[in-house]
């Protein structure tokens, strides 16, 4: 009894992962769906490492943020019509940007607890395909009409319907408690920390620079499936610098002084998704598959952005890694100088610099710029909310093994809602 209620922790491994190239919204995958773009991406992790046989692996954990009423069991029926094992349980979950890296982390609970040997994890979000709502007013009446025991009090109900109820509700990048969108909110945050234009532009054109080079080496080769007439991501330019950048019109903060936030120095609306395979050490050498990586730290945090420090930076909405890191680091007795690489999000080109600010004043050392984001991230890639986490873990675990020895990388996640996950993977 005693060992059920204290097992040993094992250590995860990534074995690998794979995506759909992103494409920006409304465009190749205008027409695919959550289920469509993750089915694509999950058989291309099937095919890849021989997965098609029954039991292969223990569960499929995954989410998407913008999700139609019929994406209510979205991992479940990606499995299904997958080439996985329709035995296989799934699972969603959902934590806004997060989504992707916190169900990597949900599935290695697992298989740190010795619960299954081998998951699958990852996400998708279409900004194409978004859902659109019913107007309250519209949706009160035919929940009225519904309610109705005759004809005559259904046609009574539905009498009250006029021609502004029908005016759909298109979901927004708007934060509840403040209607400020997510742009709108690093605007604040930008101003507060005194990020300038140029710096901004300059991370947003090194992104495109670096994602580039990581294609043309072939780095990718192993991590990306085409799908839809795509083998690459729709949004990179090659070509980008920050001169062409430095054109570019302001779109967020325009209510104060001097903005600086532009669409080239943020991220685009976007379509994809991602999977990651994590296994036991055993699982892996049964099958002869070294890990690329192994998951070894993570911490969630959240800020609160509503009533906070948000004028000085301390709450933005999007500056909870800035809390989730050292947390974290201090727990695992390091600090920034002991990785090797750094992979933050690029949700926007002033809130990874804020963040790289904030982790600063609090301490810990200044991450060199040579060790951040070295393949390119979300700037260049795109940002499909759900399928960001599980992208950059792959990346990474694939960065970490390219080095060849010994390495250790840190993940930085901003999330909507005032959250952040961060992680720590390892290579021996």
């Amino acid at each position: 009894m005693s060992a059920l209620l204290a097992p040993a922790v094992r250590r995860v491994a990534i074995i690998g992962g794979t995506r759909i190239p992103f494409a920006r919204s409304d465009g190749p995958y205008a027409t695919a769906s959550n289920q469509d773009m993750l089915t694509a991406a999950l058989d291309g992790l099937v095919e890849r490492y021989g997965l098609e046989a029954p039991g292969a692996v223990g569960e499929f954990v995954a989410g998407a943020v913008l999700k139609h009423s019929r994406d209510f069991n979205l991992a479940r029926e990606t499995v299904l019509g997958s080439r996985l094992d329709p035995r296989t349980p799934a699972y969603d979950v959902q934590q806004a940007c997060g989504t992707g890296l916190q169900a990597v982390v949900a599935a290695a609970n697992k298989i740190a607890l010795g619960q299954t040997e081998a998951a699958v994890a990852g996400g998708a979000d279409t900004a194409s395909d978004a859902p659109l709502g019913v107007d309250d007013r519209l949706r009160r009446i035919l929940l009225e009409a519904r309610r109705a025991r005759s004809l005559g009090g259904r046609v009574k109900a539905l009498a009250g319907v006029r021609p502004s109820h029908l005016v759909p509700d298109i979901p927004r990048n708007a934060e509840p408690r403040t209607g400020l969108s997510m742009g709108e909110h690093a605007a604040v945050t930008a101003r507060a920390w005194g990020i300038t234009r140029e710096a901004q532009d300059e991370l947003a054109a090194t992104s495109h620079r670096r994602l580039a080079a990581a294609y043309e080496r072939g780095f990718f080769q192993d991590l990306v499936v085409p799908f839809r007439g795509l083998d690459r991501d729709q949004n990179l330019r090659p070509g980008s610098t920050p001169e062409k950048l430095a054109a570019l019109k302001p779109v967020f903060g325009l209510d104060g002084p001097a903005p600086t936030m532009t669409a080239g120095n943020s991220t685009p609306l976007t379509d994809g998704a991602a999977v990651v395979l994590l296994a036991s050490e055993e699982w892996a050498a049964a099958r002869d598959l070294e890990p690329l990586a192994y998951l070894t730290a993570y911490e969630t945090a959240a800020v609160d952005f509503p009533h906070g420090d948000v004028a000085g930076g301390e709450d933005g909405l999007l500056m909870a890694p800035a809390h989730a890191v050292p947390r974290m680091l201090e727990r695992a007795g390091l600090g920034l100088g002991d990785f090797d690489l750094v992979e933050v999000h690029e949700a926007f080109a002033s809130q990874v610099l804020a963040t790289l600010a904030a982790w600063e004043k609090r301490g810990l050392d200044p991450v060199d710029r040579a060790r951040l984001n070295v393949a390119g991230s979300s700037l260049a890639t795109g940002h499909p909310f759900a399928a960001t986490g599980a992208r950059i873990v792959a990346t990474l675990a694939a960065l970490l093994a390219e080095r060849g020895g010994p390495g250790r990388g840190l993940i930085s996640v901003c999330a909507a809602g005032g959250q952040g996950v961060t992680a720590v993977l390892e290579r021996s």
